[in-house]
């Protein structure tokens, strides 16, 4: 990650994106100009930076690499640069406004000033001179590197402007339009200012991220509690929390009970309970007891840094509509330049047509005055207008704000993106598959019944297929272990164990093989269960997962285990299948189980007996079908699926979120966070289309009337800074959005 300096407009951006990509051992690149950061991808782990610094160098622009870790949540330099751009704001229309005063009355034919051709000059010196120097010097640098940029543009105006007040002290038939170039430069700078305010407000939401975290942490050390920094905190570290103070880090409770409120990681506003065992996530707020919490993630490694690392990839991606845009911006600058000289040069060489037409507008335009005007003012006025109206940086803020501002909405109710093109595919999906456990339902699942067969007893039942399970890490195996313990069940360590993805389990208890399993696997094993037909049946009529015991060739028992959907899942399903949402859930268990879960949620397409590995390939099928699919699942053992779908959605609680897979993760477990997720996808694409709009349309509009001469420079330059703040302007009015 490189941090670009120097950069002013869109196609600043585009040039310097340009270079990288030309640069050796650089395998892609993508350059922000809201954030004036580049991410660029090497094809070798730690590679020489320094001819890749120098290939942005060779355009004109400074390059640095960011440092690691954290983000620093100080804005110093942005609050520098915007009181510089202040100062240099003051400082133009401090001498414009004497210049306007010197010219209006003139232009108006009210009276004449004396010497006012001299006062316009003398005025305008210092303004272009001195609140202009710093664009003149990035168009100077630019220029030099064969890469001229918006400032070029503007310079050119101005001093092409200036230019005819000593033309006209010289006796040379021109109009004098050193007055108009400093009103140029001044509204030049205002634009540059108030962007600069809008953009500030566009890219808080890190700095607002970063703000939630806690200071300082309160810590036991040698039986002693001291208060430290926060980044003097260590994994282990035991931290008192009070009511009423942030966590101070990631960690689990060790003693204590009290409620959390995470809304600033998940977006819910009711707080959570945490007891012993529970974790926590740093920067959210205990709220009525104390807590004692071990430390076990800080700095990077925490939620809070992983919010802000997904923010940030977000912002420095691009939507697939952006192409477009970049392409144009790249060669926008030098065919303006070429489009002003061509339209100096048919002023001058066919005057005559195009005085026709700026005398007929004159009729209805104030500020176009033909008569007695020299063909060399009215060519070297059209110039100026053309050269001052082209701005790219409308096209270039266009997708970029609107992401900054539609990812920061997203991280404050718990919706994570990670790029902008999962903004724009997330819109398009027209099916949403779902994985079942965890996802639709509380993903805990829990012993309901257990049925032995004639001649072993509940508890050996339970007994044996705790047994062979204790080794496993899966929720079912998980839950049978637990029910064991609960019931004082005596396990014992099994030998040879093994595990069958999406079958079952098998191991050695006192020399003998004991299976673990689904009612298929086990029949595929060779164990007879007729005495347990009846009971499987009514199992999984009744949405319950049916796990078989036996031992060698004979049948112990029958498990029924249920995971209960969670509450809010049938609301999510209707309000996906009511925003036009095709909605099918997939799961490994066994079809009968399956469908019951679908009929309770109101799922009408359930793909059932699906293992692990071939939710890929069901996505895959999905696609063929129905087109873009979405695919929601844990964002581990769905891993494969998530990265097949068009967006792969993780959906998980507090610390454990997976991100790595996912386009986008909902923080809070809660489905619901889907729909806003949609919604928000929406919201943030139409933004987009509107400002891309905008700036289209104002450049196709505006420029031949410049060419025409039927635009004012001062009319163009404003209009031009307003296209800008308006793009920026219409971003910020996504926070608005309803998003539930």
């Amino acid at each position: 990650e490189l941090k670009i300096t120097g950069m002013t407009c869109a196609g600043c951006a585009q040039r310097v994106e340009n270079a990288l990509k030309s640069a050796p051992g650089v395998r892609s690149a993508v350059v922000n100009l809201m954030t004036e950061d580049a991410v660029v991808v090497l094809d070798q782990p730690g590679q020489d930076l320094k001819p890749i610094l120098e290939a942005i160098q060779r355009v004109g622009y400074g390059a640095a690499e960011k440092p690691a870790g954290l983000p620093s949540d100080s804005d110093d330099e942005a609050q520098r640069n915007l009181r510089r751009a202040r100062r240099r704001l003051v400082l133009a229309w401090g001498l414009t406004v004497p210049v306007m005063a010197v010219m209006l009355p003139h232009m108006t034919g009210l009276f004449m000033v004396p010497y006012h051709n001299l006062l316009d000059v003398a005025l305008a010196i210092p303004v272009l001179a001195v609140a202009g120097a710093t664009t003149y010097a990035k168009a100077l640098k630019t220029s030099l590197h064969l890469s001229p940029n918006m400032d070029a543009l503007i310079a050119l105006g101005t001093l092409a402007a200036f230019i005819t007040g000593p033309m006209t002290l010289a006796g040379l038939p021109v109009a004098n339009y050193a007055g108009v170039g400093a009103m140029i430069m001044a509204f030049h700078l205002t634009g540059r200012y108030l962007e600069a305010k809008a953009r500030g407000r566009a890219s808080h939401a890190i700095r607002r991220l970063l703000e939630l975290g806690a200071k300082t942490a309160r810590v036991e050390r040698d039986s002693n509690t001291f208060e430290v920094p926060v980044d003097e905190v260590r994994v282990g570290d035991i931290m008192v929390i009070q009511p009423g103070e942030r966590i101070p880090t990631d960690g689990e409770v060790v003693s204590g009970r009290s409620s959390v409120d995470e809304s600033m990681a998940t977006g819910e506003s009711i707080p959570v309970g945490k007891q012993v065992g529970d974790e926590v996530i740093g920067a959210t707020i205990n709220t009525v007891g104390a807590l004692r919490v071990r430390a076990t993630r800080i700095g990077k490694d925490t939620f809070l840094a992983q919010v802000v690392r997904i923010v940030q990839e977000a912002q420095s991606t691009k939507v697939p509509i952006q192409l477009l845009a970049d392409r144009i911006t790249g060669i926008f600058v030098p065919i303006i330049l070429l489009l002003a000289l061509a339209t100096f040069g048919i002023w001058m060489l066919i005057p005559e047509p195009m005085r026709t037409v700026a005398e007929w507008a004159s009729t209805v335009l104030p500020w176009i005055h033909v008569e007695g005007v020299s063909t060399l003012s009215l060519a070297v006025f059209a110039a100026v207008a053309v050269l001052v109206i082209a701005c790219p940086c409308a096209m270039g803020l266009a997708t970029p704000t609107a992401l900054m501002v539609g990812t920061g909405l997203g991280a404050s109710r718990g919706v994570l993106i990670r790029s902008g093109e999962a903004i724009q595919a997330l819109r398009s999906v027209r099916a949403v598959c779902l994985d079942k456990t965890g996802t639709l339902t509380q993903g805990r699942p829990a012993v309901q019944e257990v049925l032995p067969t004639s001649g072993y007893t509940r508890e050996q039942a339970l007994t044996v297929a705790a047994s062979v399970e204790i080794s496993s890490e899966h929720p079912i195996a998980q839950a049978i272990v637990a029910q064991a313990k609960s019931e004082n069940c005596r396990t014992s360590p099994p030998d040879d164990f093994e595990a069958i993805p999406g079958k079952g389990a098998r191991a050695r208890l006192d020399g003998r093989v004991h299976i673990v399993g689904s009612p298929a696997y086990l029949e595929e094993s060779g164990i007879n269960l007729a005495g347990l037909r009846d009971a499987v049946r009514r199992f999984e009529d009744a949405a319950k997962t049916v796990v078989i015991v036996a031992a060698e060739s004979q049948a112990v028992g029958a498990i029924a285990v249920a995971d209960s959907p969670k509450p809010e899942s049938a609301e999510a399903v209707r309000a996906l299948e009511a925003l036009g949402k095709r909605v099918v859930m997939v799961t490994g268990d066994n079809r009968r189980t399956a469908e019951a879960v679908g009929r309770e949620l109101g799922i009408d397409r359930v793909l059932a007996e699906v293992r692990p590995g071939d939710k890929a390939d069901a996505v895959k099928k999905l696609q063929a079908e129905l087109g873009p699919v979405a695919m929601v699942g844990d964002g581990i053992n769905d891993a494969p699926a998530l990265v097949q779908a068009d967006v792969g959605i993780a959906i998980g609680a507090g610390t454990d979120i997976a991100i790595e897979s996912s386009d986008v993760t909902l923080v809070s477990g809660d489905l619901r966070a889907l729909i806003a997720a949609i919604r928000l996808s929406e919201a943030t694409f139409r933004k987009i289309k509107q400002n891309l709009f905008w700036a289209f349309g104002y450049n196709l509009l505006a420029i031949p009337l410049a060419v025409l001469g039927l635009l004012h420079p001062l009319i163009a330059e404003g209009a031009m800074a307003l296209s800008s703040i308006n793009v920026v302007m219409n971003s910020l009015r996504l926070r608005r959005a309803k998003l539930s």
